[in-house]
């Protein structure tokens, strides 16, 4: 029995023993890991603020009447051109109950006192031409029938732009909103029939229209706090439209604001531009865009892409793994300048020739993907 026990063990020790042997043959042929390395170059960077906004024309104005009414008739449609002083609509005037039987009140009063005025100016024009009153008597009646004479027309007046809009309304009772610049019919938000209130010191008043000069559009966007103190007005930016293909337009830089607003946690500051439209684009007001601003560039800087940067758990500095020979290589710090996200420039830690590697080995599946891409 301990025979057979002891025959069995030594089987068991020869296979582990055979085993052991295999796995570490097998670990000793396995391939050494290769893995792809780069160099770094000399290019120029350009670091760039991209804003995000609207296009909106530099000059529109919205009309509104200056009389309370009923919109009679409207003779444009959005999107019509027109030029200056061009018939938009008309209003008809609704008279205010109250204030027509005032305004008739009125006329009666200044017509008695014109009468009046009348009669006494009439007895003593003949007294001063008899000799009977002194001139100066005769001019203080003839000042007191001429000021009556004036307030009863005054009266009259009032009485018609009360009723019809204005002293020469006529029959149609009408006012005309007229265009006050060329441009662009944007809006209207009004329709035949609707009432309106004049502009005045205590109403805005209601839009009868928005006008706008279409060829001259500006850009109207925010950037973020960190950005904002590298930008100048008068710099030159890029507007880019994705309505229009992603077309870009040269723009100018007019305004920085001094303040910031607080939107989500981050302070953003608005920004203006004028946008150098071609007169054959097709522009609506309102398009979202976005303005790429230049904020710093350099011409041949020693660089590597940034996809090459690893960073210390620990310290968080930056570091490169660099060959140094029989595939070992070396943790290099190394300290960065300009970056525009893809590249950044090395400013120490990293000579022309060093050969980087890259994090992903290179494998054949690796290789046959880039070969058909």
């Amino acid at each position: 029995m301990n025979k057979t026990v002891k025959i069995i063990l030594i089987i068991v020790a020869i296979i582990l023993l055979a085993w052991v042997l295999k796995y570490f043959k097998d670990a000793n042929s396995k391939d050494v890991q290769e893995y792809k390395i780069e160099e770094p170059f000399y290019t120029s960077i350009n670091t760039k603020a991209v804003a995000t906004g609207k296009l909106n024309p530099e000059e529109e104005i919205e009309l509104k009447p200056q009389i309370s009414g009923i919109v009679d008739k409207i003779l444009v449609e959005e999107g019509d051109i027109v030029k200056k002083g061009d018939l938009i609509a008309k209003i008809r005037v609704v008279p205010n109950e109250q204030s027509l039987v005032s305004a008739k009140s009125r006329i009666a009063s200044s017509k008695l006192s014109y009468d009046n005025a009348k009669t006494l100016y009439d007895r003593n024009k003949s007294l001063f031409e008899k000799g009977v009153i002194s001139q100066q008597d005769f001019e203080n009646s003839e000042l007191s029938f001429n000021q009556a004479k004036e307030s009863l027309v005054q009266a009259q007046n009032d009485y018609q732009i009360i009723k019809r809009g204005s002293i020469s309304g006529g029959n149609s009772a009408n006012t005309s909103i007229v265009a006050q610049i060329p441009g662009t019919i944007l809006e209207i938000p009004v329709r035949e029939g609707d009432q309106v209130i004049q502009s005045n010191n205590f109403n805005a008043g209601t839009t009868i229209a928005t006008i706008a000069d279409m060829s001259l559009m500006i850009f109207e966007g925010k950037v973020d706090e960190s950005e904002v103190g590298k930008l100048n007005e008068g710099k030159e930016i890029k507007v880019i439209l994705g309505a229009i293909n992603d077309k870009e337009f040269p723009a100018k830089l007019t305004f920085v604001a001094p303040k910031g607003i607080e939107e989500n946690g981050a302070v953003q500051f608005t920004i203006k531009a004028d946008v150098d439209v071609e007169v054959n684009t097709n522009i609506r007001a309102g398009y979202s865009a976005n303005a790429e601003i230049e904020i710093e560039s350099k011409d041949s800087v020693l660089a590597i892409k940034e996809a090459l940067l690893q960073y210390n758990r620990i310290t968080e500095k930056p570091f490169v793994e660099i060959l140094k020979g029989d595939d070992k290589y070396k943790k290099q710090n190394v300290t960065l300048g300009l970056s525009d996200g893809i590249n950044v420039e090395i400013t120490e830690g990293v000579k022309e020739g060093d050969k980087i590697k890259v994090w992903n080995k290179a494998s054949k599946d690796n290789e046959d993907e880039e070969d058909n891409d």
